[in-house]
Parts: structure tokens; sequence; C-alpha cells
């Protein structure tokens, strides 16, 4: 099967970069039935999109004779989520049009703007950016929309996920309404559909996604793992694989700093990426991947968009995504034109069954193994070494004299014992891990086998928060962060437990730090709250009212070391968060 376009430069273009054949969803904007119409087209990432809408919009950007059209404004737009995929989108289209004398102008954040105002300028007939970088242009007069021939939105829902939903809707409507719109998304969620239905007229949905595969050229595989134990695991399994390039998700630009730290002080060639570094660093980094100095990243979700390594082989899903969408964008980093990829998801033993429906609704068979030990890893390094040593060499200039002089000084075995401790030294030495593939037995946490509740008059209706109650509790309580445990957030209240040894003690304290105008109030109750509200649920009843007798939440019992003791300050105008209705004694948002 060929390349179903009439114009012979991106055909030669094609056959040079090695495209013998379409991918499915390059064949299906080629059809007849696709020429000239408004596209809205589900693709994968990895399956050639890119190629897909370049030559899908020829038409639109080439005269008959293949050569570009000649035009005072940009003929084509295409927006892209991200940076790093607005580039690899013009690096591609630049290739692809390079013979028909298109310009293709970039338009991004983190670069410099005088620089792509020239570029537009000159009469770029192409032009790909990010939304806000593409707006800006508009605002300030030097992108000029009017003669549009065709707008493609490159993975338009991660768009509207990061709230670029004004910026696109601002350069569509500053466009012809006769332009041709291409709508390419992996996902087609309800703002997906509400966006095509007001800017496509008559459009086709062409789908390639297999329904029954999250993605057929990755192996899914998750593992069960206590949750202290996730770093160990990620070292662990990149020593398994030793992929020639890997790529580790985390949810935070806090967790990426962290973890690529931790992966670089354990020996791992490893750059990092997210939202605190500049394009200088990012471009630095990406680079270092290309040239193999780095075989490691370590990336949040927006920060990876658009990123294409050859040879990455690994994704390794550290912090367990939010949702199905969001896990298939992640591993489509891997098992890219054609080549196999291995997606891993780490999840915590209580985010197992989670993880489950996840993958149960995406239709994504993901095998459950245990993660590797460092028995297993020190097994595959023996055989990596020896099939690397067995491997026929070509000696290089001066290797033979050298072989000769260490045959003559030690034996053959003294010479491979120190050739397997010298590769063995450069290796990052492998985690103990906990040894159980089960959830560990459920209790209270060490210290708090004989703990005291209480309950603070503050729950989620008055913005109640863990970051604030904690330093509250132990700047009131005079105790530490440790000595804290379960906090448990309801509407109008908040339950933590403190151990039994110094319940006596935290009471205390409060009582003297109290505030007469701060609204809080807090109580020592009888009896587990969670143990409590599981019976409760049993028998499908509902807890009582604050007033009524004998309730143990509301501190009519108190503890055995407090029994009785209430904590109370009346309130008089507003909780610790500025936002207590004055007089009535219960917190309401604040303005």
């Amino acid at each position: 099967m060929t390349f179903n376009t009439p114009y012979a430069m991106l055909r030669d273009a094609l056959a040079a970069r090695g495209y013998a054949a379409p991918t499915s969803v390059q064949a299906a904007v080629l059809e007849p039935c696709a020429e000239a119409r408004d596209l809205i087209v589900s693709a994968q990432t990895g399956s050639g999109k890119t190629v897909a809408f370049g030559l899908a919009m020829a038409n639109q950007v080439l005269e008959g004779s293949g050569m570009v059209r000649m035009a005072e404004a940009p003929l084509a737009l295409v927006i892209a989520p991200t940076r790093e995929l607005a580039l690899q989108v013009s690096r591609e289209l630049a290739w692809l049009y390079q013979a028909t004398g298109a310009r293709v102008a970039t338009c991004v954040g983190g670069m410099d703007a005088s620089r792509e105002r020239r570029a537009l300028g000159q009469g770029a007939q192409i032009v790909v950016g990010t939304p806000g970088r593409l707006r800006d242009h508009m605002e300030r007069g030097s992108l000029d929309l009017r003669g549009l021939a065709v707008a493609v939105l490159d993975e338009a829902d991660e768009m509207l996920d990061m709230g670029f939903r004004e910026d696109l809707e601002e350069l569509l409507d500053a466009t012809p309404e006769e332009r041709r719109t291409l709508l390419f998304s992996a996902t087609m969620p309800k703002p997906i559909v509400a966006l095509a239905r007001r800017y496509q007229r008559d459009a086709l949905r062409i789908e390639t996604i297999d329904a029954d595969r999250g993605h057929g050229d990755i192996a899914y595989q998750a593992m069960a793992i206590a949750p202290a134990d996730i770093e160990n695991a990620v070292v662990n399994v990149l020593r398994f694989h030793e992929a020639e390039t890997a790529i580790l998700f985390c949810a935070t630009r806090d967790n990426v700093r962290h973890l690529h730290a931790s992966l670089t002080e354990r020996g791992f060639a490893a750059v990092a990426l997210s939202g605190e570094h500049s394009q200088n660093e990012r471009n630095h980094a990406l680079q270092a991947l290309r040239d193999r100095r780095a075989r490691v990243c370590v990336a949040t979700d927006v920060a990876a968009r658009g990123i294409d390594l050859p040879g990455l082989s690994l994704v390794i899903h550290v912090e367990v995504p939010r949702d199905a969408e969001a896990l298939q964008h992640r591993s489509g980093r891997t098992g890219r034109a054609g080549k196999k990829g291995t997606a891993i998801l780490l999840v915590p033993y209580p985010r197992r069954r989670r993880v489950e429906g996840m993958l149960r609704g995406a239709n994504i068979p993901a095998q459950w193994i245990a993660p590797p030990s460092a028995a297993e890893i020190r097994a595959a390094d023996s055989e990596r070494l020896l099939a690397s040593l067995l491997a026929p060499v070509e000696p290089g200039e001066g290797d033979a004299e050298i072989a000769e002089r260490l045959l003559a000084e030690r034996s053959a075995q003294d010479i491979a014992l120190a050739l397997v401790q010298t590769h063995r030294a450069r290796l990052p030495q492998p985690e103990d891990l906990v040894a159980t593939d089960a959830p560990p037995p459920k209790g209270p946490r060490p210290g708090f086998e004989g703990s005291v509740w209480f309950r603070l008059n503050v729950g989620r209706r008055q913005n109640a928060d863990p970051r604030w109650i904690l330093p509250l509790l132990c700047r009131r309580g005079h105790v530490s962060r440790g000595e804290i445990g379960a906090i448990r957030i309801t509407g109008n209240e908040t339950l933590f437990e403190v151990p039994g040894a110094i319940a006596s003690r935290f009471a205390d304290a409060v009582r003297r730090t109290a505030e007469e105008d701060d609204g809080v109030e807090i109580v020592a109750i009888e009896g587990n709250p969670r143990r409590e509200s599981r019976d409760n649920a049993a028998r499908g009843s509902r807890a009582a009212d604050d007033g009524q007798q004998g309730h143990k939440w509301r501190g009519e019992g108190g503890s055995a070391t407090n029994k009785g003791k209430h904590v109370i300050v009346k309130p008089k105008s507003r909780n610790p968060r500025g936002n207590m209705h004055p007089g009535n004694g219960r917190g309401r948002p604040g303005k």
C-alpha cells in the first residue's frame, strides 16, 4: 500500500525518510471521502498523526504543480498543547514540505518572540505554535489569520484539559468561516464534541483506535507494592530492564525533583523535565537523551507531552495516573512507529482495586507481577554481561598488545574476575523490597495502638485542609507532627487521633492555649470513629445530631484519661482560616 497523495514531492520526502506504507490514520485521511472535509480524528499517540494531517492539509497549502501557494498571510495553522509537541510538529512538517518551498514558522512560549515575529513577517505559509503564544502574536498584529485555509488542532483533548479553551476560541474566531478544520484527539470527551460542533461543518469522524486494546505495541504490567517501597521499586525496575531509554512519570514538580536527585545520587544517568525548567534546560535534557548521555527521564505529564525519543522502550508510572486517558497518553511515549514497548504501573497496595477498575474500563490487559528482587536483577546482570563479553569484537589499535600484557602478568581467571567486578562496579545497586505480595495487615500505626480521638469543629464546609489543620493542632497541643495520627475531615468537623500516652497532656495544652475569639472547639471523644462509622453503615443508621445523648463522637464521654473534659471556646468572629460566620459557631466559606 502506497501513500495516496497526488503530490510527488511529498511522496519523495516520505520515501527519503523511510516511509514505505502509510499507517492506518495516514491512509484514512487520504481517502477520497475525506478530501476537503472537516475531520475529527481519534488516533493514539505514536500512530503517525503528524504526517497524517501534514498530508491531509496539502490541498489547502500547495498548487496543482506541487509548489506552495503564494499568499501574504499563513495558509495553515497547527495548534499544539506544549512547546515540545509544537517543536516536534514543526520539524516534521519542515522536512515533509521542504521541496515545495513552504516556510514553516514556530511560535512557542520560552523562545525569542522577536525572532518569531520576523519569521511571520517574512511570509510563512505554515504556522505551528502553542495557544498562548499564538494568541499573543495575533493580538499584537504579527499573526494575520484572515486568509487561513486550514486549521489543525493537535491533541485537542489535552489543550482543553490544560485550560486553553478561551485561547482556542479566540484563534478560531479570527479565521474565515470557510476554512477547513482538522481536529485530532486521542479521546472524545464532551468538551471536544462541543468544540467540534461549534467550529466544524459536516465533519467526518475517523476512528483508528482499536477499542479492544489500550495500545497494540505496548505490553502493560502492574506491580502492587508497599507505599514506602515506591522509590526502591523504581530503582529495581530500571535495573532489571536496563532499557536504552526510559521515562518515569510523577504527578508534581516536587516529586520529579526528589526522584531525579535520588536516581542521580544512586548512579543513574538521569535528566528531569517539569514546568520549573526553562526551555533551554529542557532542550539540553532532551539532547542528552538523544545522544545517550542520559538514559532516564523523570517528568510530569504536561512536561512530557510531545516527546518523541528514539529507543524509548520503557515507561514507568511512578504515581498512578488520574484516569485511563492519562495512562494511555503517558504510555504512548513508547511503542511508536511499530516498535515494542513496556509500560509499568507501580501501584501502592491501597490503590490496587482502583487501578484494576481503570484498566478494565480502558480494555487494557495488564499483567500483575511482583517487582524485581535484588537476586533477579543480579541474575539478569550476569546474563547481560555474558552476552556482551561473548559477542564478537573487532580489536582497536593497541588492544592486542594490552591483552598480551595482561595474559603475561595474570591468569585468565584473574583477568575475567577483574572484568566482571569492573562491570558491576558501574551499575547502581539494587534495593531490597518488602518480601510479600499481599498488603500488610491492617492495624493501628505504630505508637497509636491505644490512641484517643478528638473532634475539631471545622470541616469541609469551612474549608478544612490538613495543610493548616496539622500545624494548628501542633501549635495548640504542644506536640510534634509525628504525634498526630489519622485525620478524618467530614462536612462540619474534623476527627483526629493522638497517642493515648500523651492524650491528657495534649488536652491540657489545648485548654491553656485556647483563645476566646478564634471559634475553635476541640473535644476529646470516646471510641474509634472509623470502626463506629463502619458499624453504623452496616446497621443503616445515621449519625445523631450534636445534642443527642450518649453519642460518642460529640464529646459526651471523653477518653479514659480525659473523660468528660471538653476544651471549648465560644465562637465569636472567625475560624483559623478567617472565614467563620459571625456569632453562629458554624463556619461558612469566606468571600
